[in-house]
């Protein structure tokens, strides 16, 4: 076959595996979107980093079980709310998904440190990503984040995405939710959260597992005790 001939064939080839791409593309975004409807009605059982937690504790321990327990909206308690608005995401009952100013904030920080010290996510991608991604830090995975964040903001109410992001995000060593952090830390429900245990709580988001076996950390502490000075002025859905 002469060069002539082979050029149409590969960019058929190359048309085709393109078209395949899409497709797949296409069919895992529509089967997100699916999820995203069923979770709006239905309380996720599991997340991605719940399955990918489990899958390394039992790595050690083949019995090895998540601590985690559902309770709706109203019996978590407000302190923990505040807490988390004010440490999280203090825009979260207005943006849509993004806050780009903390997203500037976060690269310019970056960049002075030269290296990742700051994400600038809000608790809406924070969400997105501990339901269907990975804790990679890749392009890819950073794009389909804001993909199904937009998904998650366009369908779900905000109540409803702070009810699951409060119930399923990772808060120690195989802990997820507020109710089996309460439990776990304190040897009570959410909804007996008090302002400082809350403040606590939510100075631990950023790395819960490292926090759960330094619970002692000076910088806990001071982390705490401005989130508690700031929690007044939290806008809770």
């Amino acid at each position: 076959m002469t060069g002539r001939g082979l050029a149409p064939r590969v960019a058929r080839w190359l048309r085709r595996l393109v078209l395949v791409l899409f497709g797949l593309l296409l069919l895992y975004q529509i089967w997100l979107l699916g999820w995203v409807l069923w979770w709006k009605w239905v309380n996720p059982d599991s997340t991605r980093f719940m399955e990918i937690r489990l899958v390394e504790l039992r790595a050690k321990d083949p019995d090895a079980q998540l601590k985690k327990q559902w309770v709706g909206y109203g019996q978590i308690s407000v302190h923990l709310k505040r807490a988390l608005i004010v440490s999280e995401d203090d825009l979260f009952i207005h943006h849509e998904g993004f806050d780009w100013d903390g997203i500037q904030k976060a690269i310019e920080k970056n960049q002075k440190k030269g290296k990742v010290v700051a994400g600038g996510s809000t608790i809406s991608q924070q969400l997105a990503k501990n339901l269907f991604l990975t804790p990679s830090k890749t392009p890819w995975r950073k794009a389909q984040e804001a993909v199904a964040t937009l998904m998650i903001e366009a369908l779900w109410s905000k109540q409803r995405i702070f009810e699951v992001y409060l119930n399923v995000i990772e808060w120690g060593n195989g802990v997820f939710g507020a109710e089996a952090a309460a439990r776990h830390y304190y040897g009570i429900s959410a909804a007996q959260l008090s302002a400082e245990q809350a403040a606590r709580l939510a100075g631990m988001v950023p790395s819960p597992r490292f926090y759960d076996r330094n619970r002692g950390a000076p910088g806990l502490a001071r982390k705490a005790a401005v989130i508690r000075g700031r929690m007044p002025a939290a806008q809770v859905p």
